[in-house]
């Protein structure tokens, strides 16, 4: 198609939908003029001060308006603005034979039921319903639309699907008013049900079909098939963050480190949340704050100590990297938690988790926190069957969920994933599916699939350690003694053992080459303890003999009055089944038995 008459001039502003205020040359001078816009549509990015725009002179004279803006100048891109062009290039490229030689009926502007479609084609055998589709919003060489939601144009897809069901050929017809684009896409982010109606469509045989056009200033022909990219995953993931922090909103529990969420606070929690649950954290976090409330205390904590504020949470070396990063963060930034995700990752025990944990909810930063919680709800929302052992799988979900993280809430965001897939969103194939605010747009609740997401690898079998335990007591002390300080529960304090699963005669005869004379001996119960990697099968012996100090010359033993392990030494829960043999409560037994008193006196 071309214009007969176009004159370039300058845009100035746009008062409303309608019309434009233009400068142009006439008569060798500088005038303004206000022009008639022939897109209604936004166009936001193209109408700026100063932008180079195309006019075509009106044919009506009694028109107020004297010019219709046709064109606009984005760059070195021209774009074709000019809202009844594109039916006009495909009239044309249809009665040329552009789309098919056989043609034999374009009939524009057809009824179809209750619908009118831009227009009705035969072509052979074929019978054939198109709706056209001007696309002027272009983003990093992608052309998008609507730049404006348009419930029209998501009826126009239902009733082509619905023409589509009842026996005709249905197209939707995306003509780009543009040259220079890589591909076209929904825009999502706009209007996330026009996209997700598009999904549909083609699911029901729909073509959707888009093609650029070669524009210049007084022409605009229909040109080259440009790629057609549908991106449910995207199109579902822009939509992901307005349901679930309206859910978090109303059902997050309650929790110290949420109330107050100081960089701290935050950092700590996280750390004793890897691998441990929330409620059985809670009392540990509140004595932990008690004892060593800044990052100063935990750096100048010792060792023995720290570790009998972790005993009964486990994975010690978690306890012991939290003193390194505190005084690497005294050092290194006067005490004061670096606000930045690289930095974060620097310090020791700090992964790519929890050093999102930390800038998003301390520090506002749109930076993710994928844990296991994070990487089941995307499986079954997505329904990818990536293994979610595969640390790649982690990096992509990351990548995922970063451009769709709102920028007021990233924090939140993060806490909203966890808290899901925590307590709505359960593993091992039992999700409380209809509390979730994702049921109508998850794939696996969908397809009835939640039992097949996520897939993990088998793990490797874990070793199994035979050892015996011995309890052993004078009238006054017992026998412990403290691990290596390095490998599994480095640091802490047991009770001596030997290796494998020794009879009482084994014991006895151990005991006499110490020195040690035993009074009595008592069969213990078995007990197992499982690691990550190691399965300890426990038996033990509770053994009375008639003084410890000939096994003091052993300096890997203390002799310790029993209660002092209370407070002093702190002894693994792997150990839980033989220290009530000596009135010796560890970790966990002590934070039940905190939770108890602190409920009785609520």
């Amino acid at each position: 198609m071309k214009y007969d008459h176009i004159i370039e001039g300058k845009f100035l502003e746009r008062p409303n939908r309608f019309i434009a205020r233009t400068e142009i040359l006439q008569g060798g001078k500088t005038v303004a003029e206000t022009v008639h816009v022939k897109n209604t549509g936004r166009c936001q990015e193209l109408f700026v001060p100063g932008a180079g725009v195309y006019l075509e002179k009106s044919g009506n004279e009694n028109r107020r308006t004297g010019y219709d803006l046709v064109g606009v100048r984005k760059g070195s891109m021209l774009i074709n603005v000019d809202s009844a062009a594109p039916n006009a290039v495909v009239k044309e490229w249809l009665e040329s034979g552009g789309f098919a030689e056989d043609v034999t009926l374009v009939r524009p502007e057809t009824v179809y039921a209750s619908f009118r479609f831009d227009f009705y084609v035969e072509a052979g055998e074929r019978h054939i319903f198109i709706e056209v589709k001007g696309v002027t919003l272009e983003r990093q060489g992608i052309a998008l639309f609507p730049d404006a939601p348009s419930e029209r144009a998501l009826r126009h897809v239902e009733e082509l699907i619905r023409a589509r069901e009842e026996g005709y050929e249905s197209w939707i017809l995306f003509v780009i008013q543009m040259k220079g684009v890589s591909r076209f896409e929904p825009n999502a982010e706009t209007q996330p049900e026009f996209a997700d109606a598009l999904i549909r469509a083609k699911e029901a045989g729909v073509r959707i079909l888009a093609y650029d056009c070669l524009v210049s200033e007084n022409s605009l022909r229909l040109d080259e098939p440009v790629p057609v990219v549908l991106d449910v995953e995207r199109q579902k993931l822009s939509r992901i963050a307005r349901p679930l922090l309206a859910w978090y909103d109303l059902y997050r529990r309650r929790l110290p480190w949420r109330e107050e969420p100081t960089p701290y606070r935050v950092w700590v929690s996280e750390i004793m949340l890897q691998q441990t649950r929330v409620e059985a954290v809670k009392p540990y976090f509140e004595r932990f704050m008690e004892r060593l409330p800044d990052i100063a205390a935990l750096a100048a904590v010792e060792e023995d100590e720290l570790l009998k504020l972790w005993e009964g949470l486990g994975y010690y070396s978690r306890a012991r990297n939290l003193r390194k990063a505190a005084r690497q963060i005294m050092e290194l930034y006067g005490g004061q938690m670096p606000a930045d995700q690289g930095a974060l990752r620097k310090l020791s025990g700090i992964g790519s988790y929890t050093a999102g944990a930390i800038a998003s909810i301390a520090f506002g930063l749109r930076e993710p926190a994928v844990d296991g919680n994070v990487l089941r709800v995307l499986a079954r929302l997505l329904e990818d069957g990536g293994d979610i052992a595969d640390p790649a799988v982690k990096r992509k979900a990351e990548e995922r969920l970063r451009p769709v993280m709102p920028e007021d809430r990233p924090g939140d965001f993060n806490q909203a994933l966890m808290e899901l897939g925590a307590t709505v969103c359960l593993p091992n194939g039992a999700p409380k599916c209809a509390q979730c605010p994702w049921r109508d747009m998850c794939g696996a609740n969908r397809h009835g699939t939640q039992t097949e997401y996520p897939r993990r690898s088998a793990k490797k079998p874990r070793r199994i350690e035979k050892r015996t335990i011995l309890v052993l007591r004078d009238y006054q002390r017992a026998a412990i003694r403290k691990r290596p300080a390095k490998g599994l529960l480095a640091g802490m304090y047991e009770f001596p053992s030997l290796e494998g699963h020794a009879s009482q005669q084994e014991v006895l005869d151990w005991l006499k080459d110490q020195g040690v004379h035993a009074l009595r001996i008592e069969r213990l119960p078995d007990s197992k303890h499982v690691f990550t990697h190691i399965e300890w099968h426990m038996i033990g012996y509770a053994v009375r003999v008639d003084e410890l100090e000939p096994m003091g010359t052993d300096g890997s033993l203390l002799l310790v009055r029993p209660e002092e392990t209370q407070e002093k030494y702190p002894i693994p829960s792997a150990f839980g089944v033989y220290a009530q043999y000596l009135d010796i409560r560890t970790g966990k037994e002590n934070m039940k038995n905190r939770a108890g008193r602190e409920r009785m006196e609520s």
